[in-house]
């Protein structure tokens, strides 16, 4: 089921300016908004218990008492893993506490992008997969190649697809677009200027974008037409992001599964059929 927040989050645009208001005071301060009544939080945000009922209801639950319990389960379980999230590398660890510390970061990482995952977005991605001409991968740095690692997949399902490392052709390739291709935008930030350039020559085309990114508000996300998000990485060493690389592998790998499996047959024969066999068994004649 996707996040109570998530859903608020998304929500937003489609608001009026009080059940803005509302949202954007429950966003900020998730955790003392959870304690407070409906009539305290009416005259917090000087709304009305109705416009607070409604604004519930419009993403999807019964009532603010319903969606106060699902907040609540959820600012609680992020709490409790947030000691352990956070850790940061330090000169003294040793390779135990690297390992354990890695590892346990990575597993958040890929637990918190799964609660992300909107199935129905999903679904029109997948759709727009299959109907596409070509796709066409933008990204830059480690967001680069996690773009890469899916044209290697779709290539092994014979769908055309394109990728460049230079961002000038990646921006040629945007203005080249049709409406009948797919743009699929891997962008960790969501607020890199060459990627925005792009996005925006795409909607120039009518080209449909899926915007693989962080869960928040960013030009990346303004601009796509559907996101699959990956996690907001509070684990860094030496100024890189590391565990968002995983939760970006793992949302292709969710993608292009999800592509694969639509197409079953045909796309478990091309499988086989472009399998590659390591060198050293081709040269003992067991591939």
């Amino acid at each position: 089921m996707k996040s109570a927040l998530l859903r608020l989050s998304e929500s937003q645009n489609s608001m009026s300016t009080t059940e803005r208001a509302v949202c954007d005071y429950l966003l900020s301060h998730q955790g003392e908004a959870m304690g407070l009544s409906i009539h305290q939080l009416a005259e917090k945000t000087f709304a009305s218990p109705s416009t607070i009922i409604r604004m519930c209801q419009r993403i999807g639950f019964a009532g603010y008492k319903e969606f106060r319990q699902a907040v609540t389960c959820e600012v609680a379980v992020r709490r409790m893993n947030r000691g352990q999230e956070r850790r940061e590398i330090t000169q003294s660890d040793s390779l135990d506490d690297i390992v354990d510390k890695v590892t346990y970061k990575n597993i958040m990482s890929l637990e918190d992008s799964k609660n992300f995952i909107d199935t129905d977005t999903l679904q029109h991605c997948v759709d727009l997969l299959r109907e596409s001409r070509t796709v066409l991968l933008f990204g830059l740095g480690t967001s680069l190649c996690a773009a890469r690692d899916l044209n290697l997949k779709l290539l092994g399902l014979n769908k055309p697809c394109v990728v460049n490392d230079d961002w000038h052709a990646q921006l040629l390739q945007a203005k080249n677009a049709y409406k009948d291709d797919l743009a699929i935008v891997v962008s960790y930030s969501g607020e890199t200027l060459e990627v925005i350039e792009c996005m925006k020559a795409l909607r120039e085309q009518g080209t449909p974008i899926i915007a693989i990114t962080r869960h928040m508000s960013s030009p990346v996300v303004e601009l796509s037409d559907y996101r699959l998000y990956t996690t907001d990485d509070g684990f860094a060493f030496c100024g890189g992001a590391m565990s968002s690389h995983v939760s970006q592998l793992n949302i292709i790998d969710i993608l292009f599964t999800a592509y694969a499996n639509s197409e079953y047959e045909y796309c478990l024969g091309q499988l086989s059929r472009t399998l590659i066999a390591p060198a050293a068994a081709r040269k003992l004649g067991t591939a």
